[in-house]
Order: structure tokens, then C-alpha cells, then sequence
């Protein structure tokens, strides 16, 4: 789910001049996870990007196969069918490696990023239903609390998931784009591409550097529910790195005057109350940027900003709306080098 439109601005790859004749940039686009995905290469007139973008949506459905609980045939979708404990159930290479980055990210944040929250979203009114007309009750939200808990499942490196409790359910929403946008990017440099930008969703990839030699320039969107797509709030240079960004402005409703996100806090239950609009986190991998940007948003500034910092190659802005409406900027240590 777009949360944030990032903006590639100016010229977004670019391939060594030794490596083809007339090289230059070049777009492929297309639809995957429920959003759009737009790739730039640089490439020489006679590059077949017809055969890539093949290869491209072939990943990409392979991953769609795998983690998409709008497919009922889905392995994540019978996965959560299944209500058998103690029943090991057998994965794919992709869905192991999403489970087990999940997993680790769970567990650096101290759960405010979990896998098994689909029934807390769906109570709150954010999953396939409308929202509801009034407040769930604290009973409703602690029966559907009990349910969440990555640590319900046992992961086995060797390729199988365990429930541990027969209604635990898995959605990977929050990391599955920034999965997709790393396999196509390893895709692109096994076909011999050195600068490129892989965006899915807002998630983004950037290989290499532009063809003046610098780093490609992204923009984060202003993060304000009436701002339009492309309205920059922040430009960063990205080489050789991933971003992404979560908000909670894009997503929301009002009951009785109170404004609820579609970001909820796994721990409490409840929607985020922090005054966090956004975070956008730079990683090596766009999987953990991914994952953390919308962990951050739930831990809030100070213990966002203590993840960020403890995370060796992980660098982050938060946006706080402040109390008459003002945009407050927390970077991490490191973020202030990447700002254009």
C-alpha cells in the first residue's frame, strides 16, 4: 500500500559508458502488489527491455504467488487457512526469507513491528472492511490483541512455519514491496546492470550513480494529507542504497472529532497516538527499510531515534507534527549527510 509518493528527481541512472554503444536512460513500468513499479536503467538502444520486463513481472508474480492475502491460493493465505498446530507447514524460498526478516525485525523493536497484526487492522476498520462507525471496545481490541504475536509461529531455517496457536494469522504488507523491489534489483544486476532505481510503491532501490557521477537525488513527499504528489518536502542522495517511508496521513478517519491511523501499534491494540506523520529510513536492503520506517512511525521520536541510531548502516528522518500544526524534523545521527 502507497503510503508516500518518493519522487526521483532529475536524471535517476545511469550505466558506464564502457559498457554499451549510445547508452542512455530508459523506463520500464507496470502493476504489482496492488500499486504501480517503475524501474530506470540505462541501457544501449539495442538492450531487449521487452525480455526484461518479462523476466521483471515474472518476479514479481512469483512473489505475488507467495505473499498476497488477496489470493486465496496464496501460500500466505493458506498458510493463515491452516488452523492446525504443531503442523509444519512447507514455504518457498521467498516466503522463508520475508518470514525470517520479519522475524528479526519483530525482535529489534521490541514488537512494534508485527507480522500477525491483520487482526487488530481489520478490527480498526484498515484491513478488507469499512471502518467502523463508533470506537471498538477495550474488550474487542484485547480479543483481537491475543491473537497477534510473531513469536506465535516457529520458523525453521529449513524451510517450514508452526503455528503455535491455531488463529495466528500473517500479513506481510509492511515488508513484502521492499522484498520485491531487493529481488528485482538482484535481478537486474545478474543481467549485468550496474545504475539503476527500482521503485515499487514508493519503495526504493538505487544502484550505482548517475551518469554525471553523483548520486541520484529522491524526493520524499510533503507529508500533509491535502499535499500533492509532487510536493518535495526532502531531497536525499542514494547510491548503492535503499529508502523507504511510512506516514499516517494518507490513511485515516475521524469518530466523534478523534482521528484514527491506519498505523497501530501491535503492543497497545490501539492506532498511533504519537504525532509521528512520517519516517523515512535509509538501509542497505530495502526489505529493512521497509520494515523499520514503519516501525519507527509506531515506536515514536525518542525510541525511533535510539533504534536508528543502534542499527550499524541505517540512517532516518522522523516528521512530528507539531502542537500548532508545525512540521518538527529528528534525523538520525548519520541522516544529515544525505540531505541534498
Amino acid at each position: 500500500m502507497r503510503i508516500l509518493t518518493i519522487l526521483c528527481l532529475l536524471f535517476l541512472c545511469g550505466w558506464s559508458l564502457s559498457a554499451c554503444d549510445n547508452p542512455e536512460e530508459q523506463t520500464i513500468t507496470g502493476m504489482t502488489m496492488g500499486t504501480t513499479y517503475r524501474i530506470k536503467v540505462v541501457a544501449g538502444r539495442s538492450a531487449d527491455l521487452a525480455h526484461l520486463k518479462t523476466a521483471v513481472d515474472q518476479r514479481l508474480e512469483a512473489i505475488n504467488r507467495s505473499m498476497s492475502t488477496y489470493r486465496p491460493d496464496s501460500e500466505i493465505s493458506r498458510f493463515n487457512a491452516q488452523s492446525d498446530i504443531d503442523a509444519p507447514f512447507a514455504v518457498s524460498a521467498d516466503f522463508l526469507r520475508v518470514m525470517l526478516a520479519a522475524r528479526e525485525v519483530y525482535r529489534l523493536t521490541g514488537g512494534a513491528l508485527d507480522g500477525t497484526i491483520q487482526p487488530l487492522v481489520n478490527l480498526w476498520g484498515f484491513g478488507q472492511d469499512d471502518p467502523p462507525q463508533q470506537v471498538p471496545s477495550e474488550t474487542a481490541v484485547e480479543a483481537a490483541r491475543q491473537r497477534v504475536g510473531f513469536d506465535r509461529i516457529d520458523i525453521s531455517a529449513s524451510g517450514y512455519l508452526t503455528k503455535l496457536r491455531p488463529d495466528v494469522t500473517v500479513d506481510l504488507s509492511s515488508i513484502a514491496k521492499g522484498y520485491g523491489v531487493d529481488q528485482v534489483a538482484a535481478l537486474l544486476a545478474a543481467k549485468g546492470f550496474s545504475h539503476f532505481l527500482v521503485e515499487i510503491g514508493g519503495e526504493i532501490y538505487a544502484a550505482g550513480q548517475r551518469p554525471d557521477g553523483r548520486p541520484w537525488r529522491v524526493g520524499i513527499n510533503l507529508p500533509q494529507p491535502q499535499a500533492a504528489a509532487d510536493a518535495v518536502y526532502s531531497v536525499v542522495r542514494l547510491e548503492d542504497r535503499a529508502l523507504a517511508t511510512s506516514g499516517d496521513y494518507r490513511q485515516y478517519y475521524e469518530i466523534d472529532g478523534r482521528f484514527f491511523s491506519h498505523i497501530i501499534d501491535p503492543r497497545s491494540g490501539y492506532p498511533v497516538q504519537n504525532r509521528v506523520v512520517s519516517a523515512t529510513v535509509v538501509a542497505d536492503t530495502c526489505t529493512l527499510a521497509d520494515a523499520l520506517a514503519t516501525a519507527v512511525v509506531v515506536l515514536g521520536v525518542e525510541q525511533g531515534l535510539k533504534l536508528l541510531n543502534r542499527l550499524a548502516g541505517v540512517e532516518g528522518l522522523i516528521v512530528q507534527k507539531g502542537p500548532d500544526g508545525e512540521l518538527i524534523n529528528h534525523r538520525s545521527q548519520g541522516f544529515g549527510a544525505l540531505i541534498d
